[in-house]
């Protein structure tokens, strides 16, 4: 204490239970949210091939959805850590300090709720990643399945093929090259060249067959890639936009969580914008 007034560790310290117990209330609720959306088909990517032709409205709505799960579930868990926080044990309280305190404990479940989130993602990537059919030939992995499959498909689809053909190295190859196809430069010649030797040997069709099929390939695969980058981007912009403004919901929320702890009114910058700084205004003890 000094002059009346608390010291500033008692008034700034984090109590890390009240932190954790927002932090898996948000991350809980933000699953249930996020799970009810995807079985409602309110998600720009999934394992089938057909995902990419999604189109602009939906990726639009599954942001829109994204950043609305966002502010459900960092609000309840920014509420709880406010909610739940001890007050700080003091013989005089400063008013902004308060709101501050308890801000913060809601910012500090927001972030943990992040990382958990953001590590959790991170070990189920990497266990589909290692689930993938893709892992048991790493020679013959190639990104364009399963996003160009469709493609691959019909560029080497034939009525009849011997038995026992390993079409994989081909895929594969033909895959890299269809990739390029989205670059300023597009197909070299040279590859559009050897894709349709490729296609005829596998295919058994006249060279200005597998011309047109190598053609319809190339101009497919562009479309898609094309697709998968728009929908990449809104996802990137939903998600940045949605952990941001659920950092603000979760101060927000475990300010008036505080509040009603201490059985006060929501503080007026809550329904009017005018007065974000404030000065510290001493509270006197009756």
């Amino acid at each position: 204490m000094e002059g009346g007034v608390p010291a500033a560790e008692g008034r700034w310290a984090i109590q890390w239970s009240s932190v954790l117990a927002g932090a898996f209330a948000a991350g809980a609720l933000s699953f249930i949210l996020v799970s009810f959306g995807v079985a409602i088909g309110l998600g720009v990517s999934s394992t089938s091939p057909t995902w990419r032709d999604a189109s602009s409205a939906l990726a639009l709505l599954s942001g829109f959805y994204l950043i609305l799960q966002a502010i459900v579930s960092f609000g309840f868990g920014g509420y709880i850590a406010g909610r739940i926080a001890r007050p700080a044990a003091a013989l005089v309280t400063i008013e902004d300090d308060g709101e501050r305190r308890d801000g913060l404990h809601g910012l500090m479940s927001w972030a943990l709720a992040v990382l958990i989130g953001a590590a959790l993602l991170t070990v189920l990537g990497a266990a589909a990643i290692e689930r993938s059919p893709m892992r048991s030939s790493a020679s013959n992995a190639t990104a364009a399945e399963p996003l160009l499959s469709y493609e691959l498909d019909k560029l080497f689809r034939a009525p009849r093929r011997p038995p026992n053909t390993d079409m994989r190295e081909a895929r594969a190859e033909a895959g890299r090259i269809l990739m390029t196809s989205s670059s300023h430069s597009g197909v070299s010649s040279d590859d559009r060249s050897y894709l349709v030797q490729q296609t005829a040997a596998f295919t058994g069709l006249a060279p200005a067959d597998s011309e047109r099929r190598v053609d319809a390939a190339i101009a497919g695969s562009q479309t898609a890639i094309n697709h998968v980058r728009r929908s990449s981007i809104i996802v990137a912009f939903s998600v940045a936009a949605a952990t941001l403004i659920g950092a603000v919901v979760a101060w927000a929320a475990a300010v008036a969580g505080g509040r009603h702890r201490d059985g006060e009114p929501l503080p007026q910058w809550m329904a009017s914008s005018n007065r974000f700084h404030r000065g510290r205004r001493p509270i006197p003890v009756p």
